[in-house]
C-alpha cells in the first residue's frame, strides 16, 4: 500500500475532531481533493456507525470481551471496505481514533491494565494488517476537557460520563503507548490554541508526503 495512515487519540474532549478536520484542509492545500480521507472510529462505514450507535448509546452493559471485540468489529469493516482501498490507491487517510483507542479504553480504562485484556487487544489488532504511519496523542487536563464536553450541544456518550478513575487509567494508557512507539506516536500539549497545534502537526505530516506529491 502506497498511502499514508494518520490517526488522532487522545481522551474525551482534547480536541482530535478539530486537529483532524484542520489537517484535512492544510492537506487540501498541498493534494487533490479526492487524495484525501477523513474519517472516524468507531465508525467510518454504514455498519460500523450502526456498531458505534450501540457502543456509544445502546445502554446495554457488556462484557469486556465483547466490548473489545464489538470494536474490533467495526473497525474490521471499517478497514476492509474503506481505509484499505483508500491507502492502496495511495490516498491519505486521517482517522478520528483507531487501535490505540482501544487499548486505552477497553485495556486501560475498563481492563484495568490486565495483560489477557492487553493480549486480546494486540491479536486483534495484528488481525488488522495495517497500522497508522503516524499518530497525535492530543493530551489535557481533566477540568479542561470536562469544560469543553459541558460546552458541547452533543448528548454524552458512554464512555464520556465514566467516572474519573476510568478516565485517569485512559490518559495512562495512551501515555504508556506513546512512550512504547515513540517513532510512531507524537505527544501534543492541546491546551494551545487549535491553530498552533495545527500548525506543529502539519510540520511532521509534510515530512511524510511523498516529494511527488509536496506543491
Amino acid at each position: 500500500m502506497t498511502g499514508l495512515f494518520i490517526t488522532f487519540e487522545g481522551g474525551e474532549g482534547a480536541g482530535k475532531s478539530t486537529q483532524a478536520a484542520l489537517l484535512e484542509q492544510y492537506l487540501r492545500t498541498r493534494l487533490p481533493a479526492d487524495a484525501i480521507v477523513r474519517t472516524r472510529e468507531p465508525g467510518g462505514t454504514p455498519g460500523a456507525e450502526a456498531l458505534r450507535d450501540f457502543l456509544l448509546f445502546g445502554g446495554h452493559d457488556l462484557s469486556l470481551r465483547a466490548e473489545t471485540l464489538l470494536h474490533f468489529s467495526a473497525r474490521y469493516d471499517h478497514v476492509d471496505q474503506l481505509i484499505r482501498p483508500a491507502m492502496a490507491a495511495g490516498k491519505v487517510v486521517i482517522s478520528d481514533r483507531f487501535t490505540d483507542s482501544t487499548a486505552a479504553y477497553q485495556g486501560y480504562g475498563r481492563g484495568q491494565g490486565d495483560p489477557a485484556i492487553l493480549d486480546l487487544i494486540e491479536s486483534l489488532r495484528k488481525r488488522t494488517g495495517i497500522s497508522p504511519d503516524l499518530t497525535f496523542i492530543l493530551t489535557v487536563p481533566r477540568p479542561v476537557a470536562l469544560a469543553r464536553l459541558r460546552a458541547r450541544a452533543n448528548r454524552p456518550d458512554r464512555y464520556e460520563t465514566a467516572n474519573e478513575a476510568f478516565h485517569a487509567r485512559v490518559a495512562e494508557g495512551f501515555i504508556a503507548m506513546a512512550k512504547a512507539e515513540p517513532e510512531r506516536c507524537i505527544t501534543l500539549d492541546a491546551t494551545q490554541p487549535p491553530e498552533i497545534i495545527a500548525r506543529e502537526i502539519a510540520t511532521h505530516v509534510a515530512t511524510r508526503l511523498p516529494p511527488s506529491r509536496e506543491a
